[in-house]
């Protein structure tokens, strides 16, 4: 069992283009919410984060001519997957999906802000020039767990968790609380193997 005042429940991107009927829908992400719902009254610090992209951001498709959704560019030298628009600011996208319920968010990471780079981590962008201030807020806060779920776990979930051990944090995956987007197919099992073999604690007891 974890310490209430020293873990903190980072809940991953539970917003409604990632889910059914979003422009970059999770398969059965929807599973997840009830156990984020759930979860949120065993910690005394929740925090939940957002893909917050400007219009336009450069890790869309839609900005790269003759370019489509899961093509791969260097983007001002880090490696880019393209995806299609979405999570831009302030639309319905954006927004956290209406069963998931927020009274218990301590507080929200936006991240991918900054057009030019992308940012799968809650903690720094892909090109790790800009923090989110998210080590600083728990660490003021004398966290040092932090447990981890969402989507998608071959992506933000990972690099969050690879994020969180790097600097200094015990993590934990709540496996059963994540779902991958498998562009490849083995993207989330390779993904999670990758971040047990890094030292994340992968937690299957949630349920």
């Amino acid at each position: 069992m974890h310490n209430r005042q020293t873990s903190a429940l980072l809940l991953v991107d539970l917003q409604n283009d990632f889910f059914n009927g979003g422009v970059l829908a999770v398969p059965f992400g929807e599973e997840v919410i009830p156990l984020a719902n759930r979860l949120q009254g065993e910690f005394a610090w929740v925090v939940a984060t957002q893909d917050w992209h400007p219009a336009g951001h450069e890790s869309f498709a839609s900005a790269h001519r003759g370019k489509k959704p899961g093509d791969v560019i260097d983007l001002h030298g880090v490696r880019q997957v393209l995806w299609p628009d979405h999570c831009i600011q302030g639309t319905r996208g954006a927004g956290f999906h209406p069963d998931f319920q927020t009274s218990g968010v301590s507080h929200v990471v936006f991240k991918g802000t900054d057009s030019e780079v992308d940012s799968y981590s809650a903690f720094f962008d892909n090109a790790r020039r800009h923090d989110t201030g998210l080590a600083d807020w728990l660490q003021a806060r004398g966290i040092t767990d932090i447990h981890v779920m969402g989507l998608a776990t071959d992506y933000c979930v990972k690099f969050t968790c690879l994020d969180g051990l790097r600097l200094g944090f015990q993590v934990y995956l709540i496996q059963e609380g994540c779902r991958g987007v498998d562009l490849n197919p083995g993207d989330s099992d390779a993904a999670i193997h990758e971040m047990q073999a890094r030292g994340v604690n992968i937690c299957t007891d949630h349920g």
